[in-house]
């Protein structure tokens, strides 16, 4: 029971965050390519997240038939906020899908919002490998690990 609550709060501080920094009136865009000269809008563009090539090549190693990438944005860690990825294989209405060569990443509304422009990459280190938000447009600075960040005000 507390930790439903806790999360119910955690939501309502997100969508709080974003109504303050972005308007109350914040708009979501799903993304559609013209057919005609495959050319995309600069708001189509912000809006969108990219994958690497490293990125969709683990997706597709440790992924199972039918599993995509999920990304979300929780409140918490060394910075303020943390990106949190998981295997997944369901999608929701609030899901927004992006996807590369085969490989899927999907990212709720919300979560979203703190990582529109970004790129999702894959990074091996001596001491770890993991997935990693590279270029965030929204985050002011991000701990040494690269999984939290602060955002721009």
């Amino acid at each position: 029971m507390a930790t439903t609550n806790v999360l119910k709060l955690s939501q309502i501080v997100h969508r709080n965050v974003l109504k303050t920094l972005l308007g109350a009136n914040t708009r979501h865009t799903t993304i559609v390519r013209s057919t005609a000269n495959n050319a995309t809008s600069k708001e189509e563009e912000e809006n969108k997240v990219t994958l690497s090539d490293s990125c969709v090549k683990q997706i597709k190693k440790i992924g199972a038939q039918g599993e995509h990438l999920r990304l979300s944005v929780e409140g918490g860690g060394c910075s303020g906020f943390q990106y949190m990825f998981s295997l997944d294989s369901e999608t929701t209405d609030e899901d927004r899908v992006f996807e590369k060569d085969g490989a899927k990443l999907v990212i709720d509304e919300m979560s979203l919002e703190y990582v529109k422009g970004s790129v999702v990459d894959y990074q091996e280190e001596l001491i770890r490998s993991a997935f990693q938000i590279v270029n965030n447009p929204i985050a002011e600075k991000g701990c040494s690990c690269g999984a939290s960040f602060s955002i721009k005000f």
